[in-house]
């Protein structure tokens, strides 16, 4: 794994508006970094990332089935306790998830390590499975890369096939989010356009403007009731929104599942520590008020159970804590993991998300941040496998 120095795209920008990519410049800074890109060995995805990140996902869903039984694991996840059946059931009727992304440390020499699993409304998916690919073939036809030059990125037919595969008889769907996200809404419009190549009646509606009719069924803006719907919206939150007592009822199949809530929050890095001590993927992590957490010493990670883009993640090296982003996490509890900084590249700490769709692996996407926490505006850079 390598870090090189390219010359980006003189017209890249353009390229990014044309298909959607409007949030390629952020707050006045470049969100894609093409004057850079990782070089990965065949081997290195081959040996160290694909089966990994497999492995991982097989874990997290042998976890699943073990916490979805157990109403004491529901609430260490700060599940609240009326949807505790919801989930359960989701789980035991085995509603199909669409993707998520594993987020590990990797630098090439050492196993990856995984410092979190976004697997309820995990971003960058829009970005990593159609710009990166088409800076890569663009690379390849000026021959700034060789012919033979290839990524690890079957994200796109990977979802299509995942939408065919949930709605075989296809059918309509709603696409829920929230259009004052930039970023979130063209994430969004992304899966919208990949479920209607899959054949699916696609419709976007607010996440906000969604209601309820006389009989408690999800409507939207227009009446229409919700029968499946993909939402961008994490499952902690609807879970405390005025509606949760309808969610076990209103009979919605949604994308992703509940089951998903089991995963998406930091108490599931103690809980893959607990049932796997030692694994060399994982890092040493317990809940912030066992015991246990004191054997990580004066250097280690705090985080919330539920946060988003680094926001309340406290580290502390040798005793002393650094400044943290605060956001209001943290009311649920707090995790503490191993302190593992990000490897640096050129003075770059560079994360590695690693995509599951469905059951399979299904490629990856870089971020590096001149910080240790990678927060929402760490750049993304294109990878490639050659040489």
């Amino acid at each position: 794994m390598r870090r090189l120095t390219i010359d980006p795209r003189a017209d890249w920008r353009a390229k990014a508006d044309a298909i959607g990519f409007v949030y390629a410049d952020t707050d006045g800074a470049a969100y894609w970094d093409e004057s850079a890109a990782y070089a990965f060995t065949l081997r290195e995805i081959d040996e160290d990332i694909e089966p990994v990140a497999a492995e991982l996902h097989a874990m997290c869903l042998d976890l699943v089935d073990a916490a979805a039984r157990d109403a004491a694991l529901l609430t260490q996840l700060a599940i609240p306790a009326a949807q505790h059946d919801l989930v359960a059931e989701s789980w035991r009727t085995r509603q199909p998830s669409l993707y998520g992304r594993f987020d590990l440390a990797y630098d090439g020499q050492s196993p990856a390590k995984l410092y979190e699993y976004n697997a309820d409304t995990p971003t960058s998916v829009f970005e990593c499975a159609t710009f990166q690919w088409l800076w890569l073939e663009e690379l390849i036809a000026s021959g700034a890369l060789p012919a033979d030059t290839d990524q690890f990125n079957s994200l796109f037919d990977k979802l299509r096939e995942r939408f065919a595969t949930i709605f075989p008889n296809g059918g309509f769907v709603h696409f829920a989010g929230d259009a004052s996200a930039v970023e979130d809404r063209q994430t969004v419009r992304f899966f919208e356009d990949l479920a209607t190549q899959a054949g699916i009646e696609a419709k976007y509606v607010e996440m906000r403007e969604i209601g309820l009719n006389a009989t408690g069924r999800f409507v939207d803006a227009d009446n229409f009731e919700l029968q499946a719907a993909f939402k961008l919206y994490p499952w902690e939150i609807m879970f405390r929104e005025p509606y949760a007592a309808n969610l076990a009822t209103a009979g919605v199949q949604w994308i992703e599942p509940a089951w998903k809530a089991i995963l998406s929050n930091k108490g599931l890095l103690p809980l893959l520590w607990a049932r796997h001590p030692g694994h060399p993927n994982l890092l040493p992590a317990f809940f912030d008020e066992e015991p246990e957490a004191a054997t990580l010493g004066d250097s280690f990670v705090r985080k919330p159970l539920f946060s988003r883009e680094g926001a309340d993640v406290a580290i502390t090296r040798d005793g002393v804590a650094e400044p943290v982003l605060e956001a209001g996490y943290g009311a649920e509890g707090f995790i503490r993991q191993a302190y593992h900084p990000a490897p640096l590249f050129d003075g770059r700490h560079a994360v590695v998300g690693a995509w599951i769709v469905g059951d399979e692996a299904a490629g990856i996407g870089i971020r590096e941040d001149d910080a240790l926490v990678t927060r929402n505006a760490a750049r993304f850079v294109p990878h490639y496998i050659g040489g």
